[in-house]
């Protein structure tokens, strides 16, 4: 169920209810007691989960590639291996 906010016009009171859809809006402020509660617009507070949603759909990719080009770059760092000198050359110059 969602949560709702309130704002009370006469009073200023602001309260939050856990509702329904279907329940009608609040009116009454407890506070004073006014037919003046306003539902205010706020932004929700719910996480989408399970299949199909963006959640899960992503959130383990990008570990992953985020993971890849670690490694990636960590064997570009790493220093190139030395080539073996032919067992005839000594490396002097004459």
């Amino acid at each position: 169920m969602p949560i709702y906010e309130y704002r009370c016009d006469v009073c200023g009171h602001e309260l939050e209810a856990i509702q329904k859809f279907s329940d009608p809006t609040l009116k009454d402020c407890p506070a004073c007691g006014k037919r003046a509660l306003k539902k205010l617009v706020s932004a929700a507070g719910f996480q989408l989960k399970g299949t199909g949603w963006y959640v899960t759909d992503f959130k383990d990719n990008d570990k992953k590639k985020a993971k890849a080009a670690s490694e990636s770059k960590s064997d570009s760092d790493k220093p190139a291996k030395k080539e073996k000198k032919a067992s005839g050359d000594t490396g002097s110059s004459d």
